[in-house]
């Protein structure tokens, strides 16, 4: 394998030469992360695929989760024991970038992957088929930069596909939707147009939705390992513990992700509106510019969940996953201005101790 079937091309280049215009004395070579696992990484440099770490200068300097290394990053490598081994000292400036909150209650970021042109969000057409889940994928995919596509995957299950297909269409409207079965074989043909050679896509969804499934399906071989979903509730296991790069027979590159048993929502870069861009061409129509769609006179968001245009479940998710996104804002600002304080608080200290330093040397 060689860099330039992982994604390499002018435009990365071009990239690396304004990147090591700030790096001197070694000798500096590309590479890109395809595998993830915690503390380190697998990446394919130009001598070949090895393993790599983090250089302890760069470790320092990062202060956000966001800021570290992930899967389909493009790095700055030194090359250690032949080629045995790789150290990152940098990271390439992103194109895309996929990520979530993190679970729980701490406040960081955690990046699916990067530099993805076209994210699958992968549904099962089961019993875990849920409209309002993809609502939040939506938000998560627009925000990236990168092209959503949904996949309805287990195609074969389905009594009622059509029915399901038209509510997906609803519900993402303007979104290109492909039901499948890896099964049966049905609708490879339809995706090859995001898999052609040094095109990066990624996929995402949750727990037994089939995902790994479909890496096997599209690479034609049994690349990651696979379980069936709990019987009742249609609900999957975790089969990917990590997260891993492919290169297809077809040319384009792969990314298989941990199914996510909940999807906390990052920063809002305009996600919420193309995510439901129906609601947002009808709060144009609004009478009062600020209006929240609530009870508001000369609402027209209202008027359309009246006349039956628009779904009062959708308007529902549409006002909880604002308030969401506003409350996590409000909790990032603060948390961003703690932090800046507690930076300058240690830096006024650094400097009280080097001036005490320097008079006991005068001494």
């Amino acid at each position: 394998m060689t860099i330039e079937q992982y994604g390499w091309n002018k435009s990365w280049q071009s990239k690396w030469n304004d990147k090591l215009n700030g790096y001197e004395g070694k000798e500096y070579v590309p590479g890109r992360i395809i595998g993830d696992f915690g503390s380190k990484y697998r990446v394919m440099a130009e001598t070949g695929e090895t393993w790599g770490e983090l250089a302890g200068k760069l470790r320092h300097t990062l202060t956000d989760s966001g800021e570290y290394p992930a899967i389909g990053d493009w790095v700055v490598l030194v090359m250690q024991d032949g080629g045995e081994h790789a150290v990152i000292h940098g990271v390439l400036p992103r194109h895309s970038v996929i990520s979530r909150k993190v679970a729980g209650n701490t406040l960081d970021e955690q990046i699916v992957a990067s530099n993805v042109d076209t994210l699958f969000l992968v549904s099962a057409l089961n019993d875990d088929f849920n409209v309002r889940r993809m609502e939040r994928y939506l938000i998560m995919a627009w925000n990236s930069g990168a092209n959503p596509v949904i996949l309805l995957t287990k195609a074969d299950l389905c009594l009622d596909a059509e029915s399901k297909i038209a509510e997906m269409e609803r519900t993402a409207p303007g979104v290109a939707i492909h039901a499948v079965s890896a099964l049966l074989g049905d609708g490879r043909e339809e995706l090859l147009p995001y898999i052609s050679p040094g095109q990066t896509v990624a996929l995402t969804g949750s727990s037994g939705c089939g995902k790994s499934t479909m890496v096997n399906w599209l690479s034609g071989r049994n690349l990651q390992l696979t379980q069936d979903v709990r019987e009742g509730d249609s609900r999957g296991r975790h089969t990917t513990t990590h997260r891993e790069m492919f290169v297809l027979p077809d040319g384009g590159i792969i990314v298989d992700t941990p199914g996510m048993r909940e999807l906390q929502l990052w920063e809002d870069e305009g996600g919420l509106d193309l995510a439901f861009s129906d609601i947002s061409v009808l709060a144009a129509e609004c009478r009062f510019s600020d209006c929240r769609h609530e009870q508001e006179e000369g609402c027209a968001v209202l008027e359309a969940v009246a006349s039956g245009e628009l779904d009062e479940k959708r308007l529902w998710n549409y006002r909880k996953t604002q308030r969401e996104l506003q409350y996590q804002s409000s909790k990032e600002v603060k948390h961003k201005r703690k932090t800046a304080a507690a930076a300058t608080k240690a830096g006024s200290s650094r400097t009280r101790n080097s001036s005490w330093r320097r008079e006991l040397d005068d001494l």
